[in-house]
C-alpha cells in the first residue's frame, strides 16, 4: 500500500515534520511493507519557512526584530531562494512567544506586529530580493497590522498627532497616519494566508482568532470596534474602500495582519495552496492509495482554508481516501465529509486524555497512527 504522510504543525507540540515521522513510525509498527512518503506541509503559519527549507533548500537569513509583547526583541528567519524570500509572520509575532498563563484579555489588547514589519524590510534590504512571501497565521497580535504598517512608514495617530502605542485596543483613538505606508521599491508581494476570514464582524480577526489569545467578550468587542477605526483610516490614506478593506476575504488573517499588507499591495494567495504545488504534494497523490493529514485541532477553523481541507479535496478529486489525525476533533463527520475527508481521528480520545496525550504528543501519535493501519493497510 502506497501512503502520503501530510501532516501540518500540531499547534506547540510537534512541527510538521515531527508529526509525519511520528505518524510514520506508529504505521511501520503494523505495515512495515506499506510504501510511505512524508511530505509536511504548512498553510502559513507557524513552521511555514522550516518546510520550504526543507523542500526548497535556499540561504537562511536571521535577524532580531520586535516581538509582540512590552517591545521584547526577538529572533527571526527568513529564507531566500533565487530572487524570492519567504518569511512567516509567526517568528516576528506568534501565539507560541505568549505563555498560555498570559495569554489574557490585556495580552491580546496590547500585543503587536511591528516585527513582521521589521523583517519585511530585512528581506527587501537584500539586493537579490524582488519578491517577498509572507506567511500568515499562528499570530499573536490582534492590532490589524497597524504595527506592521508602522514599521513601513504609516505610524498611528491620535487626534493630538501623537504616536498611538502598540497594539489593537490603542487603534480606538486612531485618527491618521503619520505617512501612507509603502513597501520597498522594486519588491512584490505575497501573502499565503492559512484562513479566509474578514477583518471585522462575527467572523473577524477579533471575534474569531481573539479567544484563543485571551481576549473575553468585552475585549473582543473592544478590538473589533477598534480595527474598525483604525481600517477607516488606513483605507483613506491609502485611497482604498474602507468596506471593501474591512469585508475582504482574508483580511482576518494573522489578527488582521491580512487586511493590512494587502493595503500596501500584497496580493493574497492559498498559504496551503503554494506549499502544496512548492512540495510536489499532488504528483505523490497521483501515485497514492491513502493519505494521512492532521494538525493539533481539527475544528471549524479549519475547514475556512487551512492545510486540511486543501489536502483532503486533492485527494477526493483522486477517489484516494483521507484520514485525518488530529490532537482533537470537533468537526462532525458530514462536515467533514463534505470537504473530502474520510474519517478523522483523536489523539486525545485514543490516549485517554488531553493530559495524556500532551505528555508524550510523539508517542501518543505515534500509538493512534499504529491503531489506523491495523485498520486501513491491506484495504484496498
Amino acid at each position: 500500500m502506497r501512503v502520503v504522510i501530510a501532516p501540518d504543525s500540531f499547534g506547540g507540540t510537534l512541527s510538521a515534520p515531527q508529526a509525519a515521522e511520528a505518524m510514520a513510525e506508529g504505521w511501520r509498527r503494523v505495515a512495515a511493507d506499506d510504501q510511505l512518503r512524508l511530505i509536511p506541509l504548512a498553510d502559513g503559519g507557524t513552521g511555514f519557512v522550516d518546510v520550504l527549507h526543507t523542500v526548497l533548500g535556499g540561504v537562511l537569513h536571521s535577524t532580531r526584530v520586535t516581538g509582540p509583547l512590552h517591545g521584547a526583541e526577538v529572533d527571526a528567519s527568513w529564507l531566500r531562494v533565487g530572487k524570492t524570500a519567504y518569511l512567516e509572520m509567526a517568528q516576528a509575532s506568534g501565539l507560541h512567544m505568549v505563555p498560555p498563563e498570559r495569554r489574557d484579555p490585556d495580552a491580546a489588547k496590547r500585543a503587536g506586529s511591528r516585527g513582521v514589519g521589521e523583517l519585511i524590510l530585512a528581506a527587501a534590504a537584500d539586493p537579490e530580493v524582488s519578491r517577498i512571501v509572507v506567511g500568515l497565521g499562528g499570530s499573536a497580535n490582534t492590532d490589524g497590522g497597524a504595527g506592521a504598517l508602522a514599521a513601513l512608514g504609516g505610524t498611528p495617530l491620535d487626534a493630538d498627532g501623537a504616536p498611538l502605542p502598540e497594539g489593537g485596543a490603542a487603534l480606538a483613538r486612531c485618527a491618521a497616519l503619520a505617512a501612507p505606508p509603502a513597501l520597498p521599491a522594486g519588491v512584490e508581494l505575497v501573502l499565503a494566508g492559512d484562513v479566509d476570514n474578514p477583518l471585522l464582524g462575527e467572523h473577524g480577526a477579533a471575534a474569531v482568532f481573539g479567544p484563543q489569545k485571551g481576549a473575553d467578550a468585552a475585549a473582543v468587542e473592544e478590538l473589533d470596534a477598534a480595527l474598525g477605526c483604525y481600517a477607516k483610516v488606513l483605507a483613506a490614506a491609502v485611497n482604498l474602500d474602507a468596506e471593501e478593506l474591512a469585508t475582504a476575504p482574508g483580511g482576518g488573517a494573522a489578527g488582521g495582519l491580512g487586511a493590512a499588507l494587502a493595503a500596501v499591495g500584497g496580493r493574497r494567495v492559498s498559504g496551503a495552496g503554494l506549499v502544496r504545488e512548492l512540495c510536489g504534494l499532488d504528483a505523490a497523490l497521483d501515485a497514492a492509495d491513502l493519505v494521512l493529514t492532521g494538525e493539533g485541532s481539527f475544528d471549524f477553523q479549519s475547514l475556512r482554508g487551512k492545510l486540511i481541507t486543501t489536502v483532503a479535496e486533492a485527494a477526493a478529486v483522486r477517489g484516494v481516501p483521507c484520514l485525518v489525525l488530529a490532537g482533537r476533533v470537533a468537526v462532525g463527520r458530514r462536515e467533514a465529509a463534505a470537504h473530502g475527508v474520510q474519517d478523522a481521528y483523536s489523539v486525545a480520545e485514543h490516549a485517554g486524555g488531553v493530559e495524556a496525550s500532551m505528555a508524550d504528543p510523539a508517542g501518543t501519535l505515534a500509538d493512534l497512527a499504529a491503531d489506523i493501519a491495523g485498520q486501513w493497510s491491506g484495504s484496498r
